[in-house]
């Protein structure tokens, strides 16, 4: 949605009724988006979304809960599964979701990956082949700025995006290889490298 100015509210609302939709194959009603995000009134609701609906971020249907989300980089309902973006060749400094990282939509079964994968990504190299992910893979991946240590995660130092476990010990983080031929990687708080976590493993379809 690089193309298409939104609000902060406006923003969170449509994270809602994507989180809704994965959650409960359906969108959620007015009255449910005003409840949860904290609207004064049924009515801002709407006049947020109408104004969504205004910019091409959503889509109405004539039926009962008829949201749609328009932009392609969020997960589609198609049936039982999902269509999810898989990323292909990261460019260096762009979102992952940018157009131009997209190969195309990928349809999963929406019960597969708990919690919830927001896009594949795939994978080159054997850094991680210890872990069951191999070159060529695809990593189901949950869009999350946050790590616990031991977790599986997708970050992106400065300009490149490597897929390795997070562990932070006292203002340090390393991303740890799961192959002994490749080394940690050490990002000290004071280092000046940018580090961004961009989501969480939760999930591999091996290429074969």
């Amino acid at each position: 949605m690089e193309s298409i100015p939104l609000s902060a509210r406006q923003r969170q609302v449509l994270a809602f009724i994507r989180e809704a939709t994965t959650r409960d194959a359906r969108p959620p009603t007015l009255r449910e988006i005003a409840a949860a995000l904290g609207f004064p009134s049924h009515s801002s609701a709407q006049a947020c979304v109408a104004s969504l609906v205004n910019k091409g971020a959503l889509e109405r249907t004539p039926r009962h809960r008829g949201l749609r989300l328009v932009d392609d980089d969020w997960p589609v309902p198609t049936g039982s599964g999902f269509r999810l973006p898989l990323v292909g060749r990261v460019a260096a400094g762009a979102p992952l979701l940018a157009q131009e990282n997209i190969e195309r939509q990928v349809e999963v079964d929406a019960a597969l990956f708990r919690p919830r994968a927001d896009y594949l990504l795939r994978v080159v190299g054997l850094s991680m082949r210890d872990a069951g992910i191999l070159d060529g893979d695809l990593i189901a991946v949950h869009r999350d700025a946050r790590a616990e240590n031991g977790q599986i995660v997708v970050a992106r130092i400065d300009d490149e995006v490597t897929v390795k476990q997070f562990q932070r010990q006292r203002g340090r983080v390393r991303l740890l290889p799961a192959n002994p031929d490749f080394a940690p990687i050490e990002i000290d708080a004071h280092s000046g490298v940018e580090l961004a976590i961009e989501g969480r493993c939760v999930g591999v379809i091996r290429s074969f």
